[in-house]
């Protein structure tokens, strides 16, 4: 069986070798050592960094995909099954992300034609903007104190 250096699955999977050492450090991929000490890769670990990538896209973080691949039988290199599967249990956490991102935006947009120009007045940090209470304009900048919107 050939194996491949690092440099080559580097490579071969768009990914840096200093994230393949990171990867392997964290139990997510696995290398075998040459006799001079140097990182070899089987193949099927391309299709494992692949699972990674594609997960990362999807939103989950490191520990999110060691669980996922904890969950496979022997902690195998998933197939297009096993893809299906975590892929489809991932479903609300990307819905969640997706509110929450959503919420966000409506936020920044009123935050942007707030006048405000201050993270420690901004609506983000100032639900339900007590400041307009006091009347229009950006409050804050023509003097009024933050204690005075409540």
């Amino acid at each position: 069986m050939a194996l491949l250096s690092i440099g080559e699955v580097a490579e071969r999977s768009g990914v840096a070798a200093s994230a393949l050492r990171y990867y392997e450090q964290q139990g997510l991929i696995t290398s075998l050592r040459s006799d001079g000490g140097q990182r070899k890769f089987q193949r099927e670990v391309l299709r494992r960094i692949g699972f990674i990538r594609a997960a990362q896209v999807a939103g989950l973080n490191l520990e999110q995909i060691k669980a996922a691949f904890a969950s496979l039988p022997e902690q195998r290199t998933p197939n297009r099954e096993d893809w299906q599967t975590l892929a489809a249990s991932w479903q609300p956490l990307i819905e969640e992300r997706i509110a929450a991102l959503t919420a966000l935006q409506t936020q920044l947009t009123s935050c942007i034609g707030c006048g405000c120009l201050s993270l420690e007045v901004c609506a983000l940090y100032n639900p339900a903007d007590k400041a307009a209470k006091r009347g229009s304009g950006a409050r804050y900048l023509l003097g009024d104190k933050a204690s005075a919107a409540d």
